[in-house]
């Protein structure tokens, strides 16, 4: 991992130079949480402005980067920055809580983000992420790997949401998802079943054709319900 960010801010340097003000690695990598083969390596860009001839210039780096299996560096102006964080409260929560400068001045620890803003996209997004799911899985119960796999690749999300759902009622989440789905439990009254069961089988802790996908997607939509309620309760 370490290799990897030495060779990207290489190559963002070379490609960028004085354009860029500072260089963040944030989320899972940065909260000590990562995970081979699961995890990615997000990284934002901020940059004094963000033009076409910054994009033309970074397009080396930012492909070698993706052919890496990682997700485009974030682009944004040090303006663009300060003035995002009711849009995007949850992202920027997120990267206040975890991340790591990894070159330039430190642009993260002064955002604030406003608890209104905080729990409206935290509804939002559950909601969103659980319509999302139900479309596809409408096309996928014929195929039980398929439901399976589709099952697998949602349940990292819904952690990282039910901790900011955790966070929204004053507990102080845990970054690791198996704590987080405990804490879901205690907190929520979720049964973690379908939660852990996913886990393992993502960690190849058990075989996908020990999970019977279907019963598992319907007690797994109930307790995503469950914690979209507890979130939407908070506005009343």
């Amino acid at each position: 991992m370490e290799n990897l960010l030495n060779q990207l801010l290489e190559k963002l340097n070379k490609a960028l130079g004085d354009r860029i003000v500072s260089v963040v690695l944030y989320g899972s990598a940065a909260a000590g949480n990562h995970h081979e083969g699961f995890s990615d390596l997000n990284v934002l860009c901020v940059l004094q402005q963000v033009t076409v001839r910054e994009l033309e210039l970074s397009e080396p780096a930012v492909r070698w980067w993706r052919e890496k299996k990682n997700p485009s560096p974030l682009l944004l102006s040090e303006h663009e920055l300060q003035t995002s964080t009711d849009c995007f409260a949850i992202e920027f929560y997120d990267i206040k809580a975890h991340h790591r400068i990894l070159q330039g001045k430190d642009v993260v620890s002064s955002l604030v983000v406003e608890d209104v803003f905080y729990r409206a996209q935290v509804e939002h997004d559950l909601r969103a992420k659980l319509l999302r799911l139900r479309q596809k899985a409408a096309g996928a119960l014929g195929d039980k790997n398929t439901l399976r796999q589709l099952l697998a690749d949602s349940v990292s999300t819904f952690c990282v949401l039910f901790r900011h759902a955790l966070l929204l009622h004053g507990a102080t989440a845990h970054s690791k998802k198996r704590e987080v789905v405990e804490q879901a439990r205690q907190t929520f009254g979720i049964d973690p079943v379908p939660f852990t069961q996913l886990l393992d089988m993502r960690e190849g802790r058990i075989k996908p054709r020990e999970l019977e996908p279907v019963s598992l997607l319907e007690s797994y939509l109930k307790q995503i319900d469950i914690v979209i309620d507890a979130v939407d309760r908070l506005e009343k």
